[in-house]
């Protein structure tokens, strides 16, 4: 487990020369208050700065130092794994990053990517995209888990269930089998070679107890038959290039086909949801004769007048609908043939491929035959020495063999064990035994939150979401609110599932203004219950700290109180 003790920062933001230091063990939940600027939520830079070199808010490196002092920007993070205490040291002007175990500066002999590397993945084993999901939760810059690409996603999820291994693992296999690959073309050739070289030995020695002079003379003939052939493949080659560029010439349109493609499916996606929104709408006038709102009566004639908008408005919709499926028919019809020609122009490209591997064959052939031809009246006398030759030749094709046979049975592992390393393998089988237990704990926190909905996330991590009448949700479809509960419940599940799984448990979570803006009183209170059990449950070592302008509200309900204030343009803390 990590234990976060101490974090100090100074020249950092609007902090002055003067550390700031904040206790981070001391207390199970603490609010930290402050007007505007005051540089309450300051902490949440310091910690990700501190620990990844980089800020939780939209702002870039340098804006981190402080604009009057300009300089001796320093922000230190002191925690313990087990009975190991390190300090992490990091400035900008000067700039450094330092790394202390039990008092003692680690090596820096590394590069900061390198050193960093360690500290991510030795040290603390989580890295900066799992932190700011079930470390920090932040209210403006910071990415809900739902609105991450599905490859981030799976990242996170990963590194909380600890079988990134098998990602590490998957990517040193692709350089094996890649070196398998290599390895087994180059034995493949030379195995080829060897192979000619014997046949050419062996018909050079019997050619030798001949006459060489009618050797010579079929050799001149095997040129000049060979010498036809690279011709008759250079013409072949002209002409398929020819074709080729006419087939080009032909699908000069592709781009503009394939993007108009893009934008009708785009239009008619656009189209379908107006239709939708508008059957929605309609059944809403039509059983419904006082506003969900404001509880008062509807006008009927209004109501009449929406009902007649919105059919005509689907009307336009639909004829939009098969306007665009007229068009989209044409562009695939186009797209169809597009393909069809890309796949001739693709056969006429492997066609040159191989007549000019023909004719590299026959160009190879004609420059041996002639070197035959120059050494056959030297070498008459000199069969014991080729006889020679070919005993070594056998032997190197022997040991060729073997050596492809040893490359073919560790192809055929490699293809296994990449069957099993690839994502819809054996990682996609360890989340699904997860999934349950994921979506259960999710479930659990929406219900806590008085947020009762059904959300499952899926081995892909794409979100189901249905109401109590089975009405089917997305995440964006929610209010800002309902949003905040769900990315509220995803990080106690995040949280409740590296702990289950030792991969990353912590004592810290840092939430920036979750009270201000998207939860209602309704939800403020059912959130500070599963903060109480989650600071105060069984075998609870979480330390809490939430950055809030409800100062007044919230108060009475925490432990300790950090208010964070301006003097003479410095944030510093309040006595």
């Amino acid at each position: 487990m990590i234990t976060f003790e101490i974090i100090r920062w100074k020249n950092f933001l609007s902090t002055g020369n003067v550390f700031t230091e904040v206790d981070l063990n001391k207390n199970s939940n603490t609010l930290i208050i402050g007007h505007n600027g005051a540089g309450k939520s300051t902490i949440l830079d310091a910690l990700t700065f501190g620990l990844f070199g980089r800020p939780f808010r939209s702002v870039n490196k340098a804006q981190l130092i402080n604009s009057i002092n300009q300089g001796g920007t320093v922000v230190e993070i002191e925690f313990s794994i087990g009975n190991k205490k390190y300090i992490v040291k990091r400035g900008i002007k000067k700039n450094f990053f330092q790394i202390y175990l039990d008092g003692s500066l680690l090596n820096q002999d590394a590069s900061v990517r390198d050193y960093q590397e360690f500290l991510e993945k030795t040290v603390l084993k989580l890295n900066y995209k799992s932190f700011t999901q079930i470390v920090l939760l932040g209210s403006s810059t910071f990415i809900p888990f739902m609105q991450l690409k599905t490859s981030d996603r799976r990242a996170i999820i990963e590194d909380l269930l600890d079988i990134e291994i098998f990602s590490v693992m998957n990517q040193l296999l692709k350089g094996r089998t890649a070196l398998n690959k290599d390895t087994t073309g180059t034995v493949d050739i030379a195995l080829g070679l060897s192979k000619g070289e014997k046949e050419n030995l062996e018909f050079l020695i019997e050619r030798l107890k001949q006459n060489k002079f009618a050797q010579t003379e079929k050799n001149k003939k095997d040129i000049k038959e060979h010498e036809e052939f690279v011709e008759d493949y250079k013409k072949k080659n002209t002409k398929i290039d020819e074709e080729i560029e006419k087939f080009y010439t032909s699908i000069a349109d592709e781009p503009k086909v394939r993007e108009e493609i893009k934008q009708l499916t785009t239009y008619r996606e656009d189209i379908e949801r107006g239709i939708l929104q508008s059957e929605e709408d309609i059944e809403f006038y039509e059983t419904n004769k006082e506003c969900n709102v404001c509880r008062q009566d509807i006008p009927e004639d209004f109501r009449k007048r929406m009902i007649e908008h919105f059919h005509g408005k689907m009307h336009q919709l639909s004829s939009g609908i098969t306007k665009l499926g007229e068009k989209f028919s044409e562009m695939k019809h186009r797209t169809a043939d597009i393909d069809k020609i890309l796949e001739k122009i693709q056969n006429f490209k492997n066609d040159i491929i191989k007549n000019q591997n023909s004719i590299q064959v026959c160009t190879q052939y004609i420059n041996k035959v002639s070197n035959q031809n120059d050494e056959i009246s030297q070498m008459i006398n000199d069969i014991d020495t080729k006889r020679a030759e070919l005993e070594t030749i056998k032997n190197n094709i022997e040991e060729y063999t073997k050596e492809k046979e040893k490359l073919s049975k560790e192809k055929h592992l490699y293809e296994l064990a990449t069957t099993l390393l690839k994502d819809t393998g054996i990682k996609t089988r360890i989340i699904k035994q997860y999934l349950p237990i994921i979506n259960k704990l999710i479930n659990k926190y929406l219900s806590a939150m008085d947020f009762y909905i059904t959300f499952e996330l899926d081995e892909n991590f794409n979100e189901t979401i249905k109401s109590r009448h089975r009405d089917e949700f997305t995440y964006s479809s929610f209010s800002e609110g309902e949003k905040m509960r769900i990315d509220l419940a995803l990080l106690f599940t995040w949280r409740a599932v590296a702990k289950l799984k030792n991969s990353v448990n912590t004592n810290l979570l840092v939430l920036d203004e979750v009270f201000d803006s998207s939860l209602d009183a309704s939800g403020t209170d059912e959130f500070l219950k599963i903060l109480y059990d989650l600071t105060h449950g069984k075998s609870s070592n979480t330390n809490v700290f939430v950055i809030s302008h409800k100062g007044e509200v919230l108060y009475d309900k925490f432990e300790k109180t950090i208010k964070f204030q301006k003097q003479k343009n410095f944030s510093t803390l309040a006595a």
